[in-house]
């Protein structure tokens, strides 16, 4: 079983002013000659961190990671003015610019898979390859399936605190009712709100719960970035947009992992991108959750990359 690469410190890290008040931490690390490969992080709003360059071989790769706008390093913290998938499109081709690219493999997964599909099928001339995981397209039915009821009825005893923030009245529509809170007046709400949107996905997210170690500044960028994006249902013209698009990047050779057992990103929504996709590879892990860093996809993911090293 493939493993990660040992931790590696950056070579360099920017500030990039992308405009509307918005300044991204960049970094790159690993070989600067390598093969360019840019980590797209979870979320939306979770930030990038040091563990995600070990997915890449730093003696093969030029590693770079950001931090998303309002997320991480970047500024203003936990912002959503200016800040749409369309936005974040664009600050990738602001960083790859930066940076002297011209093409790179893609690497994302969760959200960061909706936002690597979102960028590739706009930019489909700058993307080597595509590794994929936990594959969410921000449907309607993978919102529900998450935040309203399906998750519900596999971790109730943790759904009861999800569910506490909220009164019996406004639980028919939770996404809209903690977004009342996330984004109202009360700071005290905001934040008790937050650390239960936050505790939510955190135990939900591997196949064995591991405890949290997420500041309140972490779970308030996560809650606020991600409820806007699904209030505004990722800003796309329409919910199929990302599987209608395929055809803009069906020749791009892609890898799509997928743990059996995800319960946070379901294998419905990676099976429907592998039917309208069937040239790229699909790996279906039978002991993992949606973690990048479940064993099973953590090597998938490894393995993946390491073939790409050599195109």
């Amino acid at each position: 079983m493939a493993e990660l690469y040992p931790e590696i410190e950056p070579n360099a890290t920017y500030s990039l002013d992308v405009g509307d008040g918005h300044v991204l931490y960049v970094e790159e690390s690993g070989n600067p000659d390598g093969k360019p490969a840019v980590v797209v992080h979870g979320g939306p709003g979770g930030g990038s961190a040091p563990k995600q360059r070990r997915f890449f071989d730093p003696d093969a790769y030029r590693i770079v990671l950001l931090d998303q706008r309002g997320c991480g390093r970047s500024t203003p913290t936990a912002s959503v003015e200016h800040n749409t998938t369309w936005h974040l499109v664009a600050d990738l081709e602001r960083v790859r610019a930066l940076l002297g690219i011209d093409r790179w493999l893609v690497f994302g997964g969760s959200w960061g898979s909706t936002l690597s599909l979102a960028y590739s099928q706009m930019n489909p001339e700058r993307v080597t390859e595509l590794v994929l995981r936990g594959i969410f397209l921000l449907r309607r039915s993978e919102l529900d399936f998450f935040y309203q009821h399906g998750t519900s009825d596999l971790f109730p005893d943790a759904w009861e605190q999800y569910l506490a923030p909220i009164p019996d009245e406004e639980r028919g529509d939770l996404v809209a009712a903690y977004h009342r809170r996330l984004f109202g007046d009360d700071p005290e709400a905001q934040l008790e709100c937050a650390r239960a949107w936050a505790d939510w996905e955190r135990a939900t997210a591997y196949l064995e719960q591991r405890p949290g170690t997420d500041s309140d500044q972490e779970m308030l960028n996560l809650a606020r970035i991600e409820n806007h994006y699904f209030v505004n249902r990722g800003f796309f013209t329409h919910e199929t947009q990302l599987l209608d698009g395929v055809d803009l990047i069906r020749h791009i050779p892609a890898v799509i992992v997928q743990g059996r057992y995800d319960c946070v990103c379901p294998m419905r929504t990676a099976w429907d991108l592998h039917r309208a996709w069937p040239e790229a590879e699909f790996v279906l892990n039978q002991r993992a959750g949606h973690s990048m860093f479940d064993p099973e996809n953590t090597s998938a993911l490894v393995d993946a990359v390491d073939r790409f090293r050599a195109v």
